[in-house]
């Protein structure tokens, strides 16, 4: 009976991944885990192996919110607001891998690994900025509904 309930409760969360990562949101937080990792990767078999910690932070936090979307929590707790937390986690990780890279495939020559890392992390750069610039359009959007239905009541 209780393999039972853990079959089908594990089953439900691979169904919740399957559905969020077919998203638009789940694709992005995706992309931008495996990218992160893929710097992280690069950066670690680099001779500076200093750079590895943005690309471990910004994986993580890519990490907490995919599961918080993923499994709606952030519908249950309505105290945190998620859009803000997590634009604020897409703007600070288009920052750190822009300057980040810009270092590191400027300073890279001989070091193979470490000019990947930052030519894969100017490309988690801009993936990270479109996140950025959906996450604020969702904030303009219901911040325009907000005014709208503001004003009729």
């Amino acid at each position: 009976m209780a393999a039972d309930i853990t079959e089908s409760s594990s089953a439900s969360v691979v169904q919740k991944l399957q559905s969020y990562v077919r998203t638009l949101k789940g694709t992005i937080l995706a992309a931008e885990i495996v990218l992160s990792f893929t710097i992280f990767i690069c950066y670690a078999s680099s001779w500076y192996g200093g750079y590895t910690v943005p690309a471990i932070c910004e994986m993580c936090f890519a990490i907490v919110f995919f599961c918080i979307y993923m499994m709606g929590l952030d519908k249950q707790f309505t105290s945190i607001s998620w859009v803000w937390s997590d634009f604020f986690r897409a703007f600070t990780g288009t920052v750190v891998y822009l300057i980040t890279s810009l270092i590191c495939v400027i300073r890279g020559a001989g070091d193979g690994a470490l000019i990947a890392g930052g030519v894969f992390g100017l490309l988690a750069g801009l993936l990270f900025a479109y996140d950025t610039y959906t996450i604020y359009l969702q904030i303009k959007s219901a911040r325009s509904q907000t005014e709208g239905s503001g004003g009729t009541a």
